[in-house]
């Protein structure tokens, strides 16, 4: 089996919060068959400035981000649809056309497509034995254009049984900053979407993101109600 090289980008509240999450997509990866590299330099991508508004300062981050990234002509393979579709739409809004950054723009890939439509691989062996409904965020459906590239992966998974989430492709109130500014309407939106799930039966809630799934997971802890989050890489790697 011929060995894909990929570089890894970890997104700064993946790499502070859910550290285990990166590690389980790097298992996941050589499994697949990938060669796995990881700048330890890498820093945040940009976008929760420029979501902000403080677009010189966001810009300043993106310019290190990209040349630490163009380092190693690899593809980018990150667990966050929220930071890829970053990269691919809106760091050209900064002026920030490089070579170095048109070099990378395209190589850069959600870790869910990346396995299915890059490499073609959907089967990990992975085992699940609960009913569950999967959230597509905004980020993957909107920006990246992801729908099935995760269903294909969890339909490998065995003993898992994929529910239809009611209003499947509305967003679940995070939004980054928005859930700070806005903390009534976000919070409502995560009830509708939590109560969705489980008016279907589902034990979890998976998701490609994990910045919807912490939205999801406090209000769930809140209420303390009877359903789970879980990432889709912890779920191909059993956690």
């Amino acid at each position: 089996m011929a060995v894909t090289k990929v570089q890894i980008f970890i997104p700064c509240f993946i790499d502070q919060l859910f550290p285990q999450t990166a590690v389980n997509m790097v298992k996941i990866l050589r499994i697949a068959g990938c060669e796995v590299d990881y700048n330890s330099n890498q820093t945040c991508c940009g976008q929760p400035a420029f979501n902000s508004g403080f677009w010189d300062e966001a810009k300043t981050v993106a310019v290190k981000w990209v040349n630490d990234m163009a380092k190693l002509p690899f593809p980018i393979v990150s667990p966050s649809s929220s930071c890829v579709g970053f990269v691919r739409n809106y760091m050209c809004d900064m002026e920030l056309n490089s070579n170095e950054y048109l070099n990378i723009k395209d190589q850069t890939f959600e870790f869910s497509e990346f396995l299915v439509n890059t490499l073609n691989k959907t089967d990990f062996g992975a085992v699940l034995n609960a009913k569950a409904v999967y959230h597509d965020s905004c980020a993957a459906l909107r920006e990246c254009k992801i729908h099935e590239a995760p269903r294909k992966l969890l339909a490998n998974v065995k003993g898992l049984e994929l529910l239809d989430l009611p209003d499947a492709d509305q967003c679940c109130g995070f939004g980054g900053t928005f859930s700070v500014k806005f903390e009534p309407i976000s919070a409502a939106m995560a009830e509708k979407k939590v109560q969705n799930a489980l008016s279907v039966g589902a034990e979890y809630i998976i998701s490609a993101d994990l910045s919807c799934l912490m939205q999801l997971d406090g209000y769930i802890k809140k209420h303390k109600l009877p359903i789970k989050v879980m990432h889709i890489v912890d779920v191909l790697c059993g956690v």
